[in-house]
């Protein structure tokens, strides 16, 4: 399956974040931690040029720890601060407030030499759709001040939220770059579910996901199901995995596109275990 999305809504949101960018001083970019490359939208780099970095590695319940400290890693060679956190949970959000002070103490000693006092440090949260970007910012305030769903694409428009007389962060919607260069890349996103569901075929979908998991963690989805060892990684799995689960259609044949949703969801959910889609050696 070719693995493409880019509502025209993007368009007009990366235009809009072209000129909010020069209002703010620091750029916090959610990625979520099963994928911290691919879910990084290289149009970022471009727009937020001579701007501080934050990354802030969500979801990291989901992935595998051992993949998790070696991004980190990867990302302090590159000179950028990464943290790990789960925006649902809080766990890693208390540590943001002191990263932003620190990846922004350049700016605050020239506001200060210049008699600057008490200026707010801005920041632009931004990712791709799905990564918790309103999550982060709930949990960050301590409220609900963004829109917040499970589905790609629920912050529309631009939003201010003042945490305290020290930041102030401009929310943006999760916008996707036109075209993947890689097909790797988007079947990727579409495995976490950042690419919209409805216009991908289930079945499909998760029969990639199934080979895709044969070389990195040949044993979750045959553990996950209790599957024999020999099921073939291929959509014979998602037979095996309707038979499992008791998801059959009228004269007892198994329902595919069930299994399929099935599968995709408990991984999404981490029922499947702790599963990181890239590593720093592939790089």
């Amino acid at each position: 399956m070719n693995y493409q999305w880019y509502p025209g809504h993007m368009t007009k949101a990366r235009r809009q974040m072209q000129e909010d960018i020069k209002l703010i001083d620091l750029i916090i970019e959610i990625v979520d931690a099963r994928v911290p490359l691919s879910s990084r939208n290289p149009d970022i780099d471009v727009l937020g040029q001579n701007k501080s970095r934050l990354i802030l590695m969500n979801k990291s319940d989901l992935s595998d720890p051992v993949c998790n400290n070696e991004w980190i890693e990867y990302f302090k060679d590159k000179g950028i601060t990464a943290l790990l956190v789960n925006c649902k949970s809080g766990n890693g959000v208390k540590g943001i407030r002191a990263a932003i002070m620190e990846v922004c103490k350049e700016k605050i000693e020239r506001d200060r030499k210049r008699g600057i006092k008490n200026r707010p440090i801005r920041a632009m949260v931004v990712g791709i759709p799905n990564v918790g970007k309103s999550t982060f910012i709930n949990s960050f305030a301590g409220k609900a001040s963004a829109k917040t769903g499970n589905k790609p694409g629920v912050t529309k428009g631009k939003q201010w939220i003042k945490i305290d007389k020290s930041i102030e962060l401009l929310d943006t919607p999760g916008i996707l770059w036109p075209k993947f260069e890689d097909n790797t890349i988007g079947m990727r996103l579409a495995f976490i579910g950042s690419i919209n569901d409805e216009i991908l075929i289930p079945e499909e979908l998760a029969t990639d996901f199934i080979v895709y998991m044969k070389d990195l963690y040949p044993d979750a989805v045959k553990e996950g199901y209790g599957l024999p060892q020999d099921t073939p990684y291929d959509y014979h799995c998602l037979e095996a995995i309707a038979s499992a689960r008791n998801l059959l259609m009228p004269g007892a044949k198994p329902d595919i596109v069930k299994a399929a949703k099935v599968l995709m969801d408990d991984y999404r959910a981490g029922r499947l275990g702790k599963i990181s889609l890239e590593n720093v050696r592939g790089v």
